[in-house]
């Protein structure tokens, strides 16, 4: 239940405005109702996993954790419920693009490691989330895909694989937050964030970043591999990446296994991972990087 839906229901059993205020304090204490019951729901699915799936390789484990996150809905935003303090959230019961490829790298590493206590998982989260591993505001997020792929190859949980399976220079400026700071609720009348924000945004675009364009895909087709991360590049000004996903494939052909948001929940394509990407016009190629 969100505060608005929150308001409505207590509209309707007659709750007075005298005692909404004491109520409110105490419905906003982190929002304890929403985070007791993902904490729960993750939980029972950290349970959930086999315990022979350590002895899998990684790529192999990840696509078993994506798999059992099928159907589960989209749900974009989830990360971004409190704009003014920056924490941990832990929800599972809806996936946007993103947080559903950290969930399944995230459950897929403390399975190996054979430690798939809530604890581990949520330090295994922090770390891949956030730049260098820790928590430091709102820009301490890897917001930007090519610098999420950037950090998580620097911590030797992923390798940018792109360049050595035929990627192409990808030239860009990216400077989409900032320059459309309204849409983001942290940035908004925040000019730390903002200005913190840019400094990420001029370290970004002093790499050379590279991406397969979508017409010379069929051509990587056997570099791929089940388990590979795929940030989906996009032609929009200032934005990196649009999607991001899972490479699935079965009989050697690349499917595509993500949270969509046309499909309003996780899926794998019907057709290959260039048939998904060419369904967009605004979408031009991939990064790529391989989890370690």
């Amino acid at each position: 239940m969100d505060r608005r839906t929150f308001l409505k229901a207590s509209a309707a059993l007659g709750v007075t405005s005298i005692a909404l205020p004491s109520i409110l304090k105490a419905y906003d204490r982190r929002d304890n109702i929403s985070d007791d019951y993902e904490d729960m729901k993750c939980k029972k699915i950290l349970k959930s996993f086999d315990s022979s799936l350590k002895d899998k390789a990684i790529n192999d484990v990840i696509i078993e954790v994506g798999k059992s996150f099928l159907a589960v809905p989209y749900v974009a935003g989830t990360l971004d419920t409190n704009p003014n303090k920056e924490r941990l959230i832990v929800y599972v019961s809806g996936l946007d693009c993103v947080t559903f490829c950290e969930n399944a790298l995230t459950m897929s590493r403390i399975i190996k490691q054979g430690d798939t206590s809530f604890e581990n998982y949520k330090k295994e989260l922090e770390k891949i989330r956030y730049r260098d591993g820790q928590i430091n505001g709102y820009p301490s997020r890897l917001h930007y895909f090519s610098d999420w792929i950037y950090d998580n190859d620097k911590k030797g949980i992923v390798k940018d694989i792109t360049k050595e399976i035929g990627g192409v220079e990808y030239n860009k400026t990216i400077d989409f937050m900032t320059t459309h700071t309204d849409s983001y609720p942290a940035l908004k009348n925040n000019p730390d964030n903002v200005s913190q924000m840019q400094a990420v945004e001029n370290n970004i675009n002093s790499r050379q970043n590279y991406y397969i364009p979508v017409k010379d895909l069929p051509s990587v087709y056997d570099s791929l591999q089940s388990g590979d991360i795929i940030g989906i590049t996009s032609d929009v000004g200032g934005l990196d990446i649009a999607h991001t996903g899972i490479i699935y494939k079965e009989n050697n052909i690349p499917y595509f296994l993500n949270a969509s948001l046309k499909e309003k929940e996780v899926i794998i394509s019907v057709g290959t991972i260039q048939d998904y990407i060419m369904g967009n016009k605004k979408q031009s190629g991939v990064m790529v990087c391989r989890p370690l």
